[in-house]
């Protein structure tokens, strides 16, 4: 299941996070990589203990927290900690696919990677290229969103980020772990979510089949959550 989250940070919060992230000193992008993802990855990133990618990653956890579709596309367990990243100059990072499990460097904080996410923090229109390309069982799904908008995927799936063939691509990019585990369990979870929302502004919350609903809705993620 791949979502866009529109909105997660305002113009305003973007452009504090790029002051904060620009100025910031950047390292080669492999200082995160395993053995095959060093092979494909040509960018360069901010180093996850710097202060600057904390205080930024700090704030992108404070908006997702108030991102009720990011919640129910999620249903978060475990965030990663945000990483940066900027693509320029033919930097790219071939077909790889993430993780399974990621480590927070000097800390006993790690998290099964279910889902992967991309938070652009550069207007489409400055860089050319740069997609995020994603395979699934529909074929290649190519995702180039607005500043300050987020997509998720499996982590589970073949990805890439095609050369940056002008201007700068910025980005945090970080892993989640769900409380629901299968992705396509999550899917079904989230439509019957994103329809009872449908029925509640339609009927209102009091209805009775918005409470039916809500009630079904509930005892499904009581039946597949892990907490």
């Amino acid at each position: 299941m791949l979502i866009a989250i529109p909105d997660v940070l305002d113009p305003a919060g973007v452009a504090r996070i790029r002051a904060l992230i620009d100025a910031a000193d950047w390292i080669d992008g492999n200082a995160t990589s395993g053995p095959q993802s060093a092979l494909a990855k040509r960018n360069e990133q901010l180093p996850e203990d710097s202060a600057a990618a904390r205080e930024a990653g700090g704030m992108i956890l404070d908006a997702l927290g108030q991102s009720a579709l990011f919640v129910a596309a999620a249903l978060p367990l475990k965030v990663f900690p945000p990483l940066f990243n900027r693509y320029a100059g033919g930097q790219d990072f071939g077909l790889h696919v993430d993780n399974a499990v990621r480590i927070k460097r000097g800390s006993d904080f790690r998290i099964r990677s279910d889902l992967s996410a991309t938070l652009f923090l550069a207007d489409p229109d400055s860089y050319d290229g740069g997609e995020l390309v994603v395979e699934d069982r529909f074929g290649p799904q190519s995702v180039k969103l607005p500043a300050g908008h987020m997509v998720l995927y499996p982590a589970s799936s073949l990805h890439r980020v095609a050369p940056v063939t002008s201007g700068v691509r910025v980005a945090s990019f970080f892993w989640l772990q769900s409380m629901v585990r299968d992705d396509g369990v999550r899917g079904i979870l989230f439509d019957l979510d994103q329809g009872v929302q449908a029925v509640a502004a339609a009927q209102g919350q009091g209805d009775p089949a918005t409470v039916r609903l809500t009630g079904v809705y509930h005892n499904l993620l009581r039946r597949w959550a892990d907490v």
